[in-house]
């Protein structure tokens, strides 16, 4: 298990420039086991679930070649489908719970899909129920091995067909269009997710001859086609990685430029950071975060304290709760943190309250954050990081902190943020992996 040893304390300055979209990539790569022609993504990024993923279509058959730092090309003719059935797959696939969205593409290509039951993140129940319901309005079968908790989908034909999506799950969403494209007739998807990621999964679907309308809103309708061919496409940047940033550069009271942040698909990010007082100013595709020794959290029109809550898109990716909590740490005024999809998300918060911050943890759901507004530092403190988001928010407590902080499990880290340390290096953080 490794380490980040951290001196806290210290401004900041420099430019950083967020990696390709975790969210996006997974989907995307998955998305190329769809044809037998090669298919090229750029800005992929090199973290450790994205690169598990490769493993895996690799496992499968898929001939990966990486052409350059970020860049891969990915060929699929010949896909071993009774790979699926190993303990080499069943081990590999457990471990990543984006794996879960090779089960389309297997399903509207090769007529079945298994899949482990995924891992990932410990941040409560995520159902899996959006994805198997759609395939099987699809006309899939679908098993579930309890005792060896394996999921198995199988068709002969898929055929298209109306739906009403529970939830707009992403990964669901996903999964569905995946296969629907492929499918015989219309699909129509309503309550589909529409976040960036998804949007792009789309177009990159239709640059290979799929027909899909409705892109960028709730409601997407599919016309199956009857093969697809290959494409080149590129990753959006990570947003969450922005977000991130511009954390930072709040808690450590540090001058920081992002490059390339992809700002029209960024949604309300920006807003919601500037209702807790921090000032961005835009330079054409540039966030510059600046003046922030003190920021003031904006109140409700009638006085009442502020609420920030993660929805669907376009509402605030839950990904960036855990940064927006931290950062309301030294902000002036109080805040109500709500994170509505998950139950165990914020359970990572008396770690913050061992540093000094003064937060009451309502329910597994929220928190009141009442802000120091730098009167009082965070002091340094052990910790060890639950999850991928929890653990950048960590990581950026413990930059801000008067004194030295270990954060163990940052393997966690790893799996969403690329070189993290290095980067950060660059613009001052003293910070070791041991």
């Amino acid at each position: 298990m490794a380490t980040f040893l951290v001196e806290g304390g210290n401004s900041l300055k420099g430019t950083l420039e967020p990696q390709g979209a975790k969210n996006e990539a997974l989907q995307v790569i998955c998305a190329v086991l769809l044809t037998a022609e090669d298919v090229t993504i750029e800005n992929v990024p090199e973290i450790s679930d994205v690169l598990k993923l490769v493993e895996i279509l690799k496992g499968l058959g898929v001939q990966v070649e990486r052409l350059q730092k970020g860049v891969y090309r990915f060929n699929a003719a010949k896909v071993n489908v009774g790979h699926l059935k190993t303990e080499t797959y069943a081990k590999q696939a457990s471990s990543l719970r984006g794996s879960v969205m090779i089960i389309g593409p297997l399903l509207a290509r090769f007529g079945q899909g298994f899949i482990p039951q995924p891992g990932g993140d410990k941040i409560g129940r995520r159902r899996m129920d959006t994805h198997f319901t759609g395939l099987q309005n699809l006309g899939a079968k679908f098993h579930f091995d309890a005792q060896n908790k394996w999921y198995s989908v199988e068709a002969k034909k898929l055929k298209g067909a109306y739906m009403l999506l529970e939830e707009a799950s992403v990964t669901g969403t996903a999964n569905i269009v995946m296969a629907a494209v492929l499918a015989e007739g219309t699909t129509t998807i309503y309550n589909a997710a529409c976040e960036p990621y998804l949007q792009q999964l789309c177009k990159m679907l239709v640059s290979m001859g799929a027909r899909i309308s409705g892109i960028g809103s709730n409601l997407l309708t599919v016309n199956g086609v009857g093969l697809l061919k290959g494409c080149s496409h590129r990753i959006l940047p990570d947003m969450i990685e922005v977000g991130s940033f511009i954390g930072l550069a709040a808690m450590t009271a540090s001058e920081i430029t992002i490059k390339n942040v992809g700002m029209e698909h960024l949604g309300i990010i920006p807003a919601s950071f500037r209702r807790l007082g921090i000032r961005l100013e835009q330079n054409n595709d540039d966030l510059v975060v600046k003046d922030t020794q003190h920021y003031e959290i904006e109140n409700y029109i009638d006085g009442s304290i502020m609420t920030i809550s993660d929805a669907p898109w376009p509402g605030l990716t839950p990904d960036l709760l855990s940064v927006f909590l931290v950062v309301a740490t030294q902000a002036k005024g109080s805040v109500l943190i709500h994170q509505k999809m998950f139950e165990s998300r914020l359970f990572f918060v008396d770690k913050i309250i061992d540093m000094g911050a003064q937060i009451i943890l309502c329910d597994p759901h929220r928190a009141t954050v009442i802000g120091l507004n730098r009167e009082h530092c965070l002091r340094g403190t052990k910790m060890t990081s639950p999850d991928i988001r929890a653990g950048i928010a960590l990581l950026i407590a413990a930059l801000s902190a008067k004194g030295k902080s270990t954060i163990n499990n940052i393997e966690q880290i790893d799996r969403g943020y690329e070189n993290i340390e290095t980067r950060l290096k660059q613009i001052g953080a003293k910070i070791t992996r041991i």
